[in-house]
This record gives C-alpha cells, sequence and structure tokens, in this order.
C-alpha cells in the first residue's frame, strides 16, 4: 500500500508540473509575439503579474572580480571591483561618469571639468606627484600617461594603473570605453555607450553626406599649430567630406605641424574652426584682426567657426558633440 500511495503521490505531480509548463509556454509565446491572443480571458491559468516575474532574470548581473584586462602596457588584474578610482586623464573621466561609473570615481585631476560633478583636485594630470597620489589612497588610477617613476610607485605598492594613450580613431575610443566598462563592472552600460555613439555619428555622416566639400583650417593655438587628417580630429573632419589644408604641409610627418602664416592666407581656406577660444581667447573677432586675414575667404564670408576647446581636444562620449557642432556650422555656411 505504502508503494501505491507514493506512485499516487508522484503522478499527481508529474501532473501539476506538465500543466504549468504548458501554461508557461502558451504566456511566453503571446509576449514573445506582441499580439493577444482570442482566448478567453477565463482560459488562462495565470494572473498577469505573475507571468511578467521572469522578467527579473533579464536584470545585469554583477561582474565577477578578478579580472585581467589587456591593457597599452600588458597585462593588468583587478583582484576587485574599483571603489576609489583617482582619474588623471579627462576623457577618462568623462567616459567613467558616461558608463555609470561615476559614484566609483574619488577623484579626478585639475584638468577634469566635465561633467559639472566630477570630484576634482589639486593633482595634475599633466605633471602628478606621487606622494599625493598615495595619500589618496586609490584602488584604481586612470590616466593617458605617467612618467615611468610614478608607474613604479604605484606598482610598488600595489596600486593597479590603466593607460589609456590618446586615440587615433573612432574604434580606439570605442575600445577604451569598453574597457573602462570591464575595469569598473560595468561593462552593459559601457556597450550601451558605444552603440549609442555610433548611431548618432552615422546619422550625422549621412546628414553631411550633402554638403559642398570645403577647404578648412582647424587652429590648435594663435601660433598656427594645426591637425591632419592622420589625426583623431582630422578623421572626423574627413568622415563629414572636408578637405585640411594642413595634410599638405606636415612634411614631418607628426600629424600636428605648425603652419606659417603666410602658408594659411595662400591657401585661403573655406572655413576656419577655432579650437583655441578657450585657452588663448581666440574668436572670430581677434581673427579679422589679423594683418592680412580679414582678405580670406572664410573671414570675409564669416565662416569663422568657435568650438568648445574641451570637445575638439577629447576622444570621449563628447566626441558626438564635435561632430554635430561641425555639422550645424557647416549648415549655417552653406
Amino acid at each position: 500500500m505504502k508503494i501505491f500511495k507514493k506512485l499516487i503521490t508522484l503522478a499527481i505531480v508529474a501532473f501539476l508540473i506538465s500543466t504549468a509548463a504548458s501554461c508557461s509556454s502558451s504566456e511566453t509565446q503571446i509576449n514573445a509575439s506582441g499580439v493577444k491572443a482570442d482566448t478567453p480571458v477565463s482560459s488562462q491559468m495565470e494572473e498577469p503579474v505573475e507571468a511578467e516575474e521572469p522578467v527579473e532574470a533579464e536584470e545585469p548581473e554583477a561582474e565577477a572580480f578578478p579580472i585581467t584586462l589587456q591593457t597599452a602596457m600588458g597585462e593588468l588584474t583587478l583582484e576587485a571591483q574599483p571603489v576609489k578610482i583617482l582619474s588623471l586623464s579627462p576623457t577618462a573621466t568623462e567616459i567613467l561618469f558616461a558608463i555609470g561609473a561615476g559614484e566609483q570615481v574619488f577623484a579626478v585631476d585639475d584638468q577634469s571639468n566635465y561633467p559639472p560633478e566630477a570630484p576634482v583636485s589639486d593633482i595634475s594630470g599633466w605633471s602628478p606627484n606621487l606622494e599625493a597620489i598615495l595619500a589618496m589612497e586609490p584602488d584604481l588610477v586612470v590616466h593617458s600617461y605617467l612618467p615611468e617613476d610614478i608607474e613604479q610607485g604605484l606598482a610598488n605598492v600595489g596600486i593597479p594603473s590603466l593607460t589609456q594613450f590618446s586615440a587615433m580613431t573612432l574604434e580606439d575610443t570605442y575600445q577604451q570605453i569598453r574597457q573602462l566598462g570591464q575595469a569598473t563592472g560595468n561593462s552593459e552600460q559601457a556597450e550601451n555607450v558605444v552603440l549609442e555613439m555610433e548611431q548618432k555619428i552615422d546619422e550625422l555622416v549621412t546628414r553631411a553626406s550633402g554638403f559642398t566639400s570645403f577647404t578648412f583650417y582647424h587652429e590648435l593655438d594663435q601660433t598656427y599649430y594645426s591637425v591632419t587628417s592622420t589625426t583623431f580630429i582630422g578623421q572626423v573632419y574627413a568622415m563629414i567630406g572636408l578637405t585640411n589644408i594642413a595634410d599638405a604641409a606636415d612634411t614631418a610627418g607628426s600629424g600636428y605641424p605648425q603652419l606659417s602664416e603666410e602658408y594659411i592666407l595662400l591657401q585661403d581656406p573655406d572655413l576656419i574652426f577655432l579650437a583655441d577660444t578657450k585657452c588663448c581667447g581666440q574668436s572670430a573677432e581677434t581673427v579679422s584682426e589679423r594683418n592680412g586675414w580679414s582678405a580670406l575667404t572664410a573671414v570675409s564670408e564669416g565662416k569663422v567657426i568657435e568650438l568648445d576647446d574641451d570637445i575638439a581636444s577629447r576622444w570621449g562620449p563628447r566626441v558626438v558633440d564635435f561632430f554635430e557642432a561641425v555639422i550645424v556650422a557647416m549648415e549655417q555656411v552653406e
């Protein structure tokens, strides 16, 4: 009799499991198709709230640490998710906040002025001080370059140092965003940032596809340093279809030639982009006051575009803003 009762019990359990699975399968098909079935409400076995419960499984899982990253300086292993990050790169700072790691950032260098909530410190990103860094006791230092003695000093006390050199291409930017996502445990958010950037840039490039192929001069400072199409910023202009007058002048192949005033006047660019408005106080007005510049096409036709220095010099998520600034300016002068 005991065996018989157990068999009856097992049969009942099997029947209930089979029925539940059947109901669950039916409900899943309805949600996936997005089409409401004609089945009467009375025939549905579960309440709508119960049917939506599996959505919780789609929440992103916490990333596992330790994690080993392939960096520009070799392998870097992070034993635990960093919660006291020191960023010595304005671009890295912007990326960290964009991917949702802002609360993990303890301090940033004195040039990291975006976003406004970034915790700016007195530490210089250009000439950092090892003692000042160690006093903060960060669990990760992110930067675009550190002198060898500071790198060694961090290594001696076991503070991880993540180097991200200046990006040369958009792909470099995307790779750095994804890498910081991995390093901070925010990979999914980082991937979303990359996808959004790619989509917006594609849309902007398409928007610029009908523009006239203007020539242009991009000014880094009032001593006439510029960028060629081999640089990160230069590639943005090339993607939009503009012709760079600095390309032919870069005999050294540095990507950042210093042009002469005579060369610029001879080339007579259709457009002038000023990336020295903040650092050096340059504007359409100051350019027009330069000797001989009032005769330039860009000056006489009001085609001198004042850029935000920061946006025009950083390779993070706001490169989309740089694309748009150039395109909006071109739409106004077309």
